[in-house]
């Protein structure tokens, strides 16, 4: 890994404990009036006040199926929220015939005026086919300019050949409409056998997603043992996953031919080995940390346990720095306020809501 190789030097922002006591917190939105929306992965969701006071779990949530991997995961606020006080969320849906399977499902609601009640809830899209396992949900939303969402799903660990298959909804990144509609627009529909609402395909286990300063919707994902990846997912494109890929099997071993590139697959825009596990993904849009800092990427490491500084230069990985070492905290999310500053939730059983304020 690149360490402080390029741009200028700056010092190392402070973290400030906003709210703590949260319960492995996965997701985080803002909301007016400096609040904040926050999972808790057991399933439970809070309103965080500017105070740093955690409410009590907000009523109403659908059923899910907490446990592993799963839970309650990612939040976002509509960018219509003042006005309709609407929020999307994901999580793991468990299957009313099966109580062993589930999949990842995403849900519109309305946040009741009090912030104590769901009202309006509805669930606009569920992962086919439901599966029984514990791992790899994906499930991070992201809001486009055009007012459709993405959403990322996992190949839930067992099911990982299916990734390259266009008859289900694992390992992909899918584009629906606010209403849960499969987009006009969207690379596969009209084909027979694919599904409409997959936007590409091939890929592992995304946890980070983000709009990127170019327009675009970035994410990234977890390789195996090794190749996380960096990617700037495409309509109609195939990442690759379990042909290619930087990663080996745990423990040890090639995985399928043991191969990093094939005909018709895209490589990824950045990789990691060893893997950092990453989760949560933001730009950094603002100057509020000093030019250096402005149109970093940001990234939290689980495994680690630092927050990743990431500087871009012509689409490439010029340079990595690593923050906020010394908590060795597992960082599950990283957002950019609307005050400009980084905010990060930490993956513990004592959970932290956290802001980095400049030096």
């Amino acid at each position: 890994m690149a360490t402080a190789a390029a741009g200028a030097a700056v010092a190392a922002p402070r973290p400030e404990v906003i709210a703590s006591g949260l319960e492995n917190p996965w997701g985080v939105a803002f909301l007016p009036g400096g609040r904040f929306l926050v999972t808790e992965r057991p399933g439970r969701l809070r309103v965080v006040g500017p105070d740093g006071k955690v409410g009590a779990p907000v009523k109403g949530l659908p059923p899910i199926a907490a446990g592993g991997q799963g839970g309650l995961l990612d939040v976002l606020a509509d960018s219509g929220f003042e006005r309709n006080r609407t929020f999307y969320f994901c999580f793991s849906e468990p299957d009313a015939n099966d109580s062993r399977a589930n999949s990842t499902a995403l849900a519109r609601a309305r946040l009741s005026t009090d912030g104590g009640q769901l009202e309006e809830l509805k669930i606009i899209f569920s992962q086919q086919p439901k599966v029984v396992s514990r791992n790899h949900f994906g499930c991070r939303i992201v809001e486009m300019p055009d007012g459709t969402l993405f959403l990322t799903l996992g190949e839930r660990f067992s099911r990982k050949e299916d990734a390259q298959k266009l008859d289900n909804h694992l390992g992909k990144i899918v584009r629906v409409t606010k209403d849960g509609a499969a987009p006009k627009d969207n690379p596969f529909v009209g084909r027979p056998g694919a599904l409409p609402e997959i936007w590409s395909y091939g890929h592992r286990n995304g946890q980070g997603a983000t709009l990127g300063p170019d327009g675009r919707l970035w994410m990234h994902e977890h390789g195996p043992q090794g190749g996380d990846e960096i990617n700037i997912p495409e309509a109609g494109r195939n990442y690759g996953w379990p042909v290619i890929t930087y990663g080996e099997n745990y423990g040890g071993g090639k995985i399928g031919e043991g191969i990093t590139h094939k005909e018709g697959m895209e490589q990824p825009l950045h990789y990691w080995v060893p893997s950092i596990a990453p989760s949560g993904m933001a730009f950094l849009t603002s100057d509020r940390y000093g030019a250096a800092w402005k149109g970093n990427l940001f990234i939290g490491s689980l495994k680690f346990g630092y927050l990743d500084r990431i500087e871009l230069k012509d689409g490439k990985v010029v340079a990595e720095h690593k923050l906020l070492e010394e908590g060795h905290a597992r960082i599950r999310d990283v957002k950019q306020g609307p005050d400009g500053l980084l905010y990060i939730l930490t993956d513990e059983s004592n959970g932290k809501l956290m802001r980095l304020l400049p030096e």
